[in-house]
This record gives structure tokens, C-alpha cells and sequence, in this order.
């Protein structure tokens, strides 16, 4: 049986290994194939071909799917679109993407005055010599840097009192709205997919609702299987791809060693992703 992971995140966004990196360890888990999904970011999907390319073999070749992971904004909640086989070169495409990608930036630089104005010792200096200057910054970085400054002891405890809304140090973001976040991959002749629908806790009602939305605006998936799936939860999203005639994606969310015990490929030990799912991407 052949596996895949079509949910992965690397330095390009909050993830931590870089992408030659991640192919690299996904020939060492025996994947066939996976997908570089960044959030708002496109900016590691050339280094991961090559890689691919370089490293690959005969008897062990590694597919790479050019994707993305669009934050956007749906009744003042976070919600997530995966864009699959995106024409990452696509100019409309990236000047929208850098568009919302300079308002997170804004974002940032008011986020980082607040958390020295409530004591931390932290600069865009220090983030960008921690991160580099091409990565997409975002709360899950500031939590890595105030756990490794000695601050908090952990990233929970970093979002709990200073990082999620309500607390001193959150700004909130300008995000697109998530039927206009299907219509831009769209744009980009990319396949768009609702990610990890069980993780906002939307009601059964609700959460219909949403997919009636992004189906009417050209949704074409939901990630069904996934890492965080508790009982009959892929069941459930099964069923609701069905009724809105959707295929199923599947992922790890993989981000190394920003979520901790988080495998590439297998999740928390027991996911499994078949290879038949990469038919819906072509």
C-alpha cells in the first residue's frame, strides 16, 4: 500500500524544517507523495521540487503538489482553504496572496509592539534572525520565540496569556473572506479544499451551511481525514462530502517541531492516507 500526506507546512510559513528538508524525511517515511500547503505563502514550493528532483529515485520517487493553506474569515471565525495543484507562478494570483500577506505583516509589526509594551524583550530584528527574512510570521512563531527566551514554558501557555483573542498582546487580522479564498485558487487553476473541518467547532447546522456556501462559490473537497479526528468524525465528513458531491483529501498538518509528536505522514500513530486520494488533484 502506497501513503501520502497532503497537509504539510514548512519554514516558508510556521513549520520547522525546510522543504528540502521535508522531502528528505518524507523519502525516509516512505511516502510517495506530498503536498507543500504554507499558509498565505506559495515561497517554498520551488526548493521542494528541486529536492524532489535531486533526491528522488527509480525504485523511490517522491510527488510533490504545489499547494497552499489560505487563512480567511467566515462570521468573524478562522476558517482554512488548502489550494492543490495551484499555478504557483499565476501573477494575479501572488499579487492578491502578497496583498493579504502585507496586511499580516502590518498585523505583526502591532503585535510586536504590544509584547514589549507588556515586557518581552523582542524585536523584528530578533524574529527575523530567528525565522529568516522570507518566512510568514505568525502567532505560532512569537510562541516559539517566548518559550526559547524563557518567558512561557510552553507554546500553550504563550497562546493562553498573551497570543489568542482577549488576551494583552492579540491583534486581530484582515483576513479574505473564504468564498472569495475559493475563487483566487480557483484563479490559479488549484483544486480548493475546506482543511480540518472538525477543528472549528461549528454545530452540524453550521457547518452545512459553510459547505453549502463554498460549494455555491466552487469548493470542490473537504480534508476528511485528518489528524485530530476523534471518533466518528471522518465518518461524518464522509458523509458531507457526499451529500455536496466533493472528494476527500487527507493530512498530517505536519509542522515538525512546532506541534510535538505530530509525524509526517501517520500523524499521531495511526493516520493513513491512501495514494488513490491524489486522482481527485489531477
Amino acid at each position: 500500500m502506497k501513503y501520502i500526506d497532503l497537509h504539510v507546512h514548512s519554514t516558508a510559513s510556521d513549520g520547522s524544517m525546510t522543504p528540502s528538508e521535508l522531502v528528505s524525511y518524507a523519502l525516509q517515511k516512505n511516502l510517495c507523495a506530498f503536498a507543500l500547503t504554507d499558509h498565505d505563502t506559495v515561497a517554498g514550493i520551488e526548493e521542494a521540487l528541486h529536492a524532489a528532483e535531486q533526491f528522488s529515485t527509480e525504485d523511490k520517487p517522491l510527488q510533490i503538489i504545489p499547494g497552499i493553506e489560505i487563512s480567511a474569515e467566515y462570521n468573524g471565525q478562522d476558517i482554512h482553504i488548502l489550494g492543490y495543484n495551484i499555478d504557483y507562478r499565476e501573477q494575479g494570483f501572488l499579487d492578491e496572496v502578497n496583498y493579504y500577506r502585507n496586511l499580516r505583516n502590518e498585523r505583526n509589526s502591532r503585535m510586536l509592539l504590544k509584547l514589549r509594551e507588556t515586557g518581552f524583550d523582542i524585536t523584528s530584528d530578533m524574529m527575523v534572525k530567528r525565522f529568516g527574512a522570507d518566512t510568514v510570521i505568525t502567532r505560532a512563531h512569537y510562541a516559539i520565540f517566548l518559550k526559547e527566551a524563557g518567558y512561557v514554558k510552553d507554546n500553550e501557555e504563550a497562546f493562553n496569556k498573551y497570543l489568542n483573542p482577549g488576551c494583552p498582546c492579540y491583534i486581530p487580522r484582515t483576513r479574505i473572506h473564504v468564498t472569495d479564498a475559493v475563487r483566487l485558487i480557483l484563479s490559479a487553476k488549484g483544486k480548493p479544499v475546506l482543511a480540518h473541518p472538525v477543528l472549528y467547532q461549528l454545530t452540524d447546522t453550521q457547518l452545512d451551511g459553510l459547505v453549502s456556501l463554498l460549494k455555491e462559490a466552487g469548493l470542490m473537497g473537504i480534508e476528511a481525514i485528518y489528524s485530530k479526528n476523534k471518533e466518528d468524525a471522518e465518518q461524518r465528513m464522509r458523509a458531507l462530502a457526499r451529500k455536496y458531491n466533493l472528494f476527500i483529501t487527507g493530512g498530517s498538518d505536519f509542522h515538525g517541531t512546532a506541534k510535538p509528536n505530530l509525524e509526517l505522514g501517520t500523524g499521531y500513530g495511526n493516520l493513513a492516507i491512501p495514494y488513490s486520494l491524489l486522482e481527485n488533484l489531477s
